[in-house]
């Protein structure tokens, strides 16, 4: 009798901890993130970012989904969240456009969305935008240029372009800002390819620029980290010299802590910042929703401008003198990511 007591005493407190379990589980917030895929190590800092802040110590239920630069794949894994009844959508749209549809069944749903990083242009379904300001990058990266072509007696500037993922907003920006200002300095833009932010496609596009336009341009502007490192493979097999003391200014966009250090070791001239770490504004629009309030529409990232050496110290952008950060060892320890 005394051993069928303790068996059902361990039976009684299973069923308690299993429901205690369970009533936990209905507390999380369940969060669907819909990433763009693992192409580059800004899209790994991203992605850790998003698992450390929501996590289930932090009171959330992450459902993650690698589409692999895949656009099709990205609309079903959206579509799948709505049939899991997710609490939230997470959004850093492949493309900018095809998303009017699908977000309205979000909003049919009942579910708020969020994007983040890249821009949807042809629909405004969702609750709050959290990420980079790309033109403006763009921008700064051509007015880096032009007071440090200055500065250095550049007299010309023969670009070659190596963009990121075609239609991406990163891709549009990045470019319609930088030839903006290559238009009114009258520089030449020899060519421009799309190098799909990869290291594999930057390296791809610079062999092609190497043999095709040998001995004609002195600056490479890639729109990633991934294809500066591809950009400096192909450039060294070439025999072309790189960096503040080669013969082509090498600049990239992101400044995940590799490219930072190659910027320190004098492999590249400048970096522009795109920072990955948007999971924490999210959550604070998350958490505002939660509370009722009704977040910002647009919600900008902190970024900053680096360069080797200490020639341009600030550039002004739409009338604000923003500084140019000088890498050292002390930038670099502090970085985040």
């Amino acid at each position: 009798m005394k051993k069928r007591l303790v068996v059902l005493a361990a039976m009684t407190a299973a069923l308690c901890m299993s429901a205690l379990s369970v009533q936990a589980e209905g507390d999380l917030i369940t969060v669907g993130f819909a990433q763009v895929g693992h192409e580059s190590d800004w899209r790994t800092a991203s992605t850790k970012s998003a698992e450390d802040v929501f996590s289930e110590e932090n009171g959330y239920d992450l459902q993650f989904v690698d589409c692999d630069n895949d656009p099709a794949t990205q609309l079903e894994a959206v579509r799948g969240f709505i049939e899991q009844d997710v609490d939230y959508i997470i959004i850093d749209p492949i493309v900018s456009t095809g998303w009017d549809t699908v977000l309205t069944e979000c909003e049919d749903a009942g579910i708020p969305v969020i994007v983040i990083d890249r821009t949807i242009d042809d629909s405004d379904k969702y609750v709050s935008w959290v990420g980079s300001n790309f033109l403006t990058e763009g921008i700064a990266c051509g007015q880096w240029l032009k007071a440090y072509a200055e500065a250095k007696g550049i007299e010309e500037i023969n670009a070659l372009v190596i963009e990121g993922t075609k239609g991406s907003s990163a891709q549009i920006g990045r470019t319609d800002g930088f030839n903006q200002v290559a238009e009114e300095n009258g520089w030449t833009i020899l060519d421009s390819q799309d190098g799909d932010f990869t290291q594999a496609g930057g390296q791809e596009v610079m062999e092609s620029y190497c043999k095709s336009y040998e001995g004609q341009f002195n600056v490479v502007i890639a729109q990633n980290d991934n294809e500066a490192f591809g950009a400096m493979d192909a450039m060294k097999a070439a025999g072309v010299s790189y960096g503040p003391n080669g013969d082509v200014v090498l600049v990239s966009f992101d400044g995940n802590k590799p490219i930072m250090e190659s910027l320190l070791a004098g492999d590249l001239t400048a970096v522009f910042e795109c920072n990955p770490l948007a999971a924490p504004d999210v959550e604070k629009v998350i958490q505002q929703l939660e509370a009722g309030e009704e977040p910002e529409k647009e919600i900008y990232m902190t970024e900053s401008w680096f360069a080797n050496e200490d020639v341009v110290t600030s550039i002004e952008i739409d009338g604000e003198e923003q500084p140019v950060t000088q890498m050292t060892e002390d930038v670099l320890a502090n970085r985040a990511y």
